[in-house]
């Protein structure tokens, strides 16, 4: 009995310690630039670079000339799949107007898989690939798709969870551009 008492005391001690460090680390991975970061309506966004497909660089953020279109997706993802089509619209109506960016959650995905989404849909606009996830984990995405619009002074203007209508889409490109 007395045995039995020691394990059990020995195994909480080492479940603490590793909670403890998962806590710990945790935080530590959170940038000092973005460590008072909340990614919705009326912050400014934080800035990144990620290399697209195409294997060029994209700086996204930052005061721009123009609105600023992210989407984070991932090929597994059912309502991405649904959306995707409307997104290709978006982009050949809007890509001269404003900047679009697809952002695959690269840590959360297959690249081969998202290169296959990508071709499959026959998306022309850029896809960056977040493979070690740091975007997504700044931007605190945790449902696919997750689209945001940025203007052109660098502040967030809407944080879309999930799958809207091309009209809606349209309204709300229309009113910050």
């Amino acid at each position: 009995m007395k045995r039995a008492t020691m394990l059990f005391i020995a195994a909480f001690v080492l479940a603490g310690l590793a909670v403890y460090q998962y806590v710990a680390k945790d935080e530590s991975n959170v940038t000092a630039a973005a460590s008072g970061f909340k990614p919705k309506a009326g912050s400014e966004a934080v800035t990144f670079e990620l290399p697209g497909l195409d294997e060029k660089t994209y700086a996204i953020g930052g005061k721009t000339d123009k609105l600023t279109f992210v989407n984070f997706w991932a090929s597994w993802c059912g309502p991405c799949e649904l959306e995707a089509p409307d997104l290709q619209k978006l982009y050949e109506k809007y890509g001269d107007k404003i900047a679009f960016y697809g952002v695959n959650a690269t840590k959360f995905d297959k690249e081969r898989a998202a290169r296959q989404f990508v071709d499959d849909h026959e998306f022309t606009f850029p896809i960056l690939m977040d493979r070690k996830g740091d975007v997504t984990d700044t931007y605190k995405v945790d449902t696919f798709p997750t689209t945001f619009l940025i203007d052109s002074a660098g502040v967030i203007r809407e944080r879309i969870n999930g799958v809207i209508t091309v009209d809606e889409w349209e309204r709300l490109i229309e009113q910050y551009s």
